[in-house]
């Protein structure tokens, strides 16, 4: 058995909340960054929304996520060494 076997999805919007508004743009960013998207520091932020959901589709083509409404579900383990997500899971 894996160590996510048990463990519930996650959901990207109440991940968004638990960042904060005013963190949220460079979360985004280093989320960005993490998925290996180049030059997400320069990005406009408009881009940056629209190459985070494009981001969130690949996790979900990838088997790693599923689209629930506006929302996106990740499996246990989707995140796994993507720092700022660490940083806010005890």
């Amino acid at each position: 058995m894996t160590p996510h076997a048990s463990a519930p999805t996650l959901s990207w919007r109440e991940l968004e909340t638990r960042v904060g508004l005013d963190a949220l743009p460079a979360f985004h960013r280093r989320f960005l960054t993490w998925r290996g998207v180049e030059n997400a520091e320069e990005m406009p932020l408009r881009r940056v929304s629209q190459r985070v959901d494009a981001e969130l589709n690949r996790l979900v083509q990838a088997g790693q996520a599923h689209k629930h409404e506006d929302d996106w579900q990740l499996e246990p383990g989707a995140l796994d060494g993507f720092g700022a997500y660490e940083a806010l899971t005890p």
